[in-house]
């Protein structure tokens, strides 16, 4: 049984049809990936997912409950966190302080604990400055610590939108290697992502937005051999 179910999502932004019907699943422990080019539909279909947007028709399941009935903070509480595009760190708190913002929504003391250290394991980087001012981190940094304290919430299901933007190329690789390694932990991931190259290298399966609706849908080693896909995403041909 998927853990997520999107199930014909018409979502606006006011009279502006961004979503039009668009219909995807992810299973336990997969990781789906969502590409297509800017203004495609992308993140407003994580930002529909998490309640950030509220669809007009359609139903948003996760692990068989209805996400439509809840505010956005209340889908954290259920199981479902997000990094979202541009991070959207606590700039003025600390290291420490935005990982705590990250688990607002537990209570199991023992539990947040692990969790801070898996974090650590993880981004050994952020242990390294727990206690420097986020704003005064580097971009690289901001992106592991944006995804330090979704992991704090210790989501069943990790949202990912736009994870290597603005890095260097030598950073995009260790952002990659992460996703694969929280994925073997156990942890579900819908990832949008610009580097279409580096998303079907990471993901299982994949979906193509176009303006709003799903265009294609295959494994991402099939999508990394079509030839559309290849044309219009990777460059190739």
């Amino acid at each position: 049984m998927p853990i997520l179910e999107v199930h014909q999502i018409h979502t606006y932004y006011g009279n502006i049809h961004a979503l039009k019907g668009i219909s995807l699943s992810v299973e336990p422990a997969e990781i789906v990936t969502l590409i297509g080019a800017n203004g495609a539909g992308k993140s407003t279909t994580l930002k529909t997912i998490t309640g950030l947007l509220r669809p007009r028709q359609g139903g948003v399941i996760f692990e068989g409950e209805d996400l439509r009935r809840y505010k956005a903070h209340e889908i954290v509480f259920k199981g479902v966190a997000m990094v979202p595009e541009g991070r959207g760190i606590f700039g003025r708190l600390t290291v420490d302080e935005n990982l705590d913002m990250g688990a607002y929504s537990r209570k199991d003391r023992a539990g947040i604990a692990r969790d801070l250290e898996r974090v650590f394991h993880l981004f050994p980087r952020l242990k390294e400055r727990r206690h420097q001012v986020a704003g005064t981190l580097s971009g690289g940094e901001q992106q592991m610590l944006a995804t330090g304290r979704a992991l704090m919430a210790h989501p069943r299901l990790l949202l990912m939108d736009e994870p290597s933007m603005g890095l260097a190329p030598i950073l995009v690789e260790g952002i990659f290697d992460t996703i694969r390694e929280i994925n073997k932990e156990g942890t579900t991931i819908l990832l949008v992502e610009q580097n279409a190259h580096m998303a079907l290298q990471v993901a299982h399966r994949g979906y193509v937005l176009q303006t709003g609706q799903i265009v294609l849908s295959d494994t991402a080693e099939a999508l990394r051999k079509n030839p559309v896909v290849q044309k219009a995403y990777l460059g190739i041909g």
